[in-house]
């Protein structure tokens, strides 16, 4: 890595709490690096840069990727509940609701 630097960005959302980290990083500097040397790995455990799933401005990204000026990684959560399986739940109560309505 040389001795100029970039700036970037580095988000990472829990329900109750959103972090958003401004750095500076070496030039060459890939995702990988960045989440290390960010510091956010101390504060959040659960962020495993192996199995976990990160991106740059929502396009979905590997750890290796290198970074360019202004780029800003995002670490994404695991779903905890499959979103076509919560649409068609409730598509479903929907449809029973809809029927025999009841009294006015």
């Amino acid at each position: 890595m040389s001795d100029e630097k970039i700036k970037i960005e580095l988000v990472y959302a829990l329900p109750a709490v959103q972090t958003l980290l401004k750095l500076e990083v070496p030039k060459a500097s890939t995702i990988a690096d960045a989440i290390r040397l960010s510091g956010i790995l101390d504060k959040h455990p659960e962020i495993d840069l192996d199995k976990g799933r990160f991106g740059i401005f929502g396009k979905l990204s590997k750890t290796d990727t290198v970074l360019r000026e202004k780029d800003r990684i995002e670490i994404y959560r695991p779903l905890l509940a499959d979103p076509k399986e919560v649409r068609r739940r409730r598509a479903e109560e929907g449809k029973v609701m809809k029927k025999g309505g009841g009294e006015l």
